[in-house]
């Protein structure tokens, strides 16, 4: 699984058709416009968007509301980053 990128979208949302259980436990770092993010609720890469809770505001259904963000979105696997120097010798 080392060699595969990060999903293309992702959702932290159970309910969501983009909820991925082994990518969300292996963690995907994303950067967007240039800055780490760690508030990212649901992202697309190919797309260019991220969706961020907007404040402490909840829906009907106790979700938090989104706002969706538009720019450039990068990510990687976080466990590449921390286990990277480990493997050369």
């Amino acid at each position: 699984m080392a060699d595969t990128p990060p999903p293309d979208r992702l959702s932290n949302n159970p309910r969501s058709p983009h909820f991925d259980m082994d990518a969300l436990r292996r963690g995907v770092g994303i950067r967007f416009k240039g800055r780490e993010r760690e508030d990212v609720e649901e992202y697309c890469a190919s797309e260019g968007w991220i969706r961020v809770q907007a404040g402490k505001a909840v829906d009907r259904h106790g979700m938090p509301v989104t706002v969706k963000l538009n720019g450039e979105v990068e990510t990687r696997w976080r466990d590449e980053d921390e286990g990277g120097s480990d493997d050369e010798s």
